[in-house]
């Protein structure tokens, strides 16, 4: 009987089936342009990038975002993220303190100057 039914499909499965190439050409429109809008909002560097940057002296390590981060707000370090935002290099912190609070930091990448903190 399965077999029937793959050899031989109903009229209505052989439309589904003809629809089917559009669905993956719609859904992967759909995700490229998801994609492509999360990029623009919050853009992340490249590796090759962020090496220059720091070479170079436009950016602050890492190290010394970390130690800032700590001082301003004690805790465990669970994200550290450069990001692209409004043409500025941001480095955004994400710790958790000792109550279990999550607190995020977005600082500038070139000076280490505070740009918001936030708790969640």
């Amino acid at each position: 009987m399965l077999l029937a039914f793959a050899l031989f499909p109903s009229p209505a499965r052989i439309q589904a089936m003809k629809s089917l190439p559009h669905l993956f050409i719609v859904g992967g429109l759909a995700c490229t342009v998801s994609f492509a809008l999360t990029a623009v909002a919050g853009e992340r560097p490249r590796v090759e990038e962020v090496r220059q940057l720091r070479e170079a002296g436009k950016i602050l390590p890492a190290e010394e975002i970390l130690m800032r981060s700590r001082k301003l707000q004690p805790g465990q370090v669970v994200v550290l993220e450069l990001e692209r935002e409004h043409g500025r290099l941001i480095y955004e912190v994400k710790l958790i303190d000792n109550a279990n609070k999550v607190h995020k930091l977005e600082l500038d990448a070139a000076t280490g100057a505070v740009l918001s903190h936030r708790e969640k």
